[in-house]
């Protein structure tokens, strides 16, 4: 076998998919899931933690920011790695390494023990996130890929969906570790489902005989325009969402004075509208192609957060004015995210590990960001949070107008957009 090939014009070289291989639609949501649902437990815990361990919200808002940092550094080796020694073996590894994790972080007993435990979670937790997208890709076409996310994501998002309102229950019931310990339990029994029925999908694995040579990948990706630009769009996609789950609680619990659990029951609307758009992805994306499902998402969250800066403008935040146009956000982005993720990964299936690792990068990277600029500038006002989840819904637009340069169908150099 060789190293990975020097680009081409023909952005389309790869292996046949191979259906055979194909896992089940359980195991790649299980595993996928696990990150999730560990980001979005601890959210509703997070402004009471602040008297738990004597600081301030900016210092427990590290336990989100830098969990988003972790996931997004360790899918920068977790892709390659995975297109070096093969999905599974990656994928069990980084499952022990989340549940060290979350142990860590359940029995820490300072701040700083816990931001750790937060980390090493991080790390082990985004394998799912990045060999569930590329073993999609190594048993799927291009377009059926688009679609399987899709359909993935929409049952996955059950995980992030409940996880707010199970964390608000257990942090009133039980108190904050027994969220860790309820994710280490998730844990556990996806381990040993991927352990048994988790096969592997990567048999045409390049020769490498160093980190460096596993990373060569990541030049002939970032040369590549459509996978920039799709890369764009769903990295700000996933900012405008992390910008309100930075910002969300604060104004719910101190600027509202709700409760966290009330956090939770108005999360579940925007979850549901996620994954109704992302159902609307599975059936829809192999019909109508990758380029308009992306369109039509990305309209969708710009015309939720102008609608949410109106409310802000114009009116005094309720928590159905908060919620309301995030609603229409969640819609669009379950809409674009699965067939812009398809398309930036479909750029070079030889480099689908890589490439989705390197996607994953700049997902949460960004997501890590504006997480912490959403921190830093909150205040007593709606403001600060409503104009980064506004001007990041602008931004993935644009990503989306930078990937409209032809995309080459498998094996041919026709238009994605031809592929109706």
């Amino acid at each position: 076998m060789s190293a990975p090939a020097p680009p081409s014009s023909d952005s389309s070289l790869s292996t046949a998919p191979r259906p055979s291989l194909r896992p089940s639609l359980g195991i790649l949501i299980a595993v996928t899931a696990l990150g999730p649902l560990a980001l979005n437990i601890l959210i509703p815990a997070m402004p009471g933690m602040v008297a738990v361990f004597n600081t301030d919200y900016t210092t427990i808002q590290l336990t989100l920011t830098l969990y988003l940092f972790g996931v997004a550094i360790s899918q920068l080796f977790m892709g390659p790695l995975s297109d070096r020694f093969g999905r599974r073996p990656v994928l069990l590894g980084g499952i022990l390494v989340f549940l060290a994790g979350s142990l860590m972080a359940a029995l820490a007993d300072s701040i700083l023990l816990l931001i750790a435990g937060r980390i090493i979670q991080a790390f082990g937790g985004c394998a799912g996130l990045v060999l569930g997208r590329a073993i999609v890709r190594d048993t799927h076409s291009r377009e059926e890929s688009a679609s399987m996310i899709g359909y993935i994501t929409m049952v996955m998002v059950v995980a992030p969906m409940i996880a707010p309102l199970l964390g608000g229950h257990l942090d009133q019931w039980f108190g904050w570790r027994s969220t860790f310990f309820t994710v280490a339990g998730v844990g556990v029994v996806a381990l040993g489902f991927a352990w048994v029925l988790l096969h592997e999908t990567h048999h045409d694995r390049h020769v490498a005989t160093g980190p460096l040579d596993m990373l060569r990948g990541f030049p002939i990706l970032l040369r590549d325009r459509g996978f920039n630009g799709y890369a764009l769009n769903v990295s700000f996609t996933t900012a405008v969402f992390f910008s309100f789950l930075a910002g969300a609680p604060y104004i719910m619990v101190e600027l509202m004075g709700r409760p966290s659990s009330d956090y939770g029951n108005y999360f579940v609307l925007n979850a549901l509208c996620y994954m109704a758009g992302n159902f609307l992805s599975g059936r829809l994306a192999t019909r109508i192609g990758p380029e308009r499902m992306v369109f039509s998402g990305s309209s969708a969250a710009l015309a939720g957060t102008a609608l949410l800066s109106a409310l802000a403008l114009g009116t005094e935040m309720t928590p159905l004015a908060l919620f309301g146009p995030v609603m229409l956000v969640g819609l669009g982005n379950g809409l674009s995210m699965p067939s812009a993720t398809a398309a930036a990964i479909s750029r070079r299936p030889d480099l689908a590990g890589t490439a989705s690792g390197l996607l994953g990068f700049t997902q949460m990277m960004i997501g890590a960001l504006v997480t912490l600029l959403v921190g830093w500038l909150q205040g007593d006002t709606v403001y600060p949070m409503v104009t980064v989840m506004a001007a990041s819904a602008v931004i993935a637009f644009l990503g989306y107008l930078l990937a409209r340069t032809p995309l080459p169908r498998e094996g041919s150099v026709q238009p994605a957009a031809e592929a109706d």
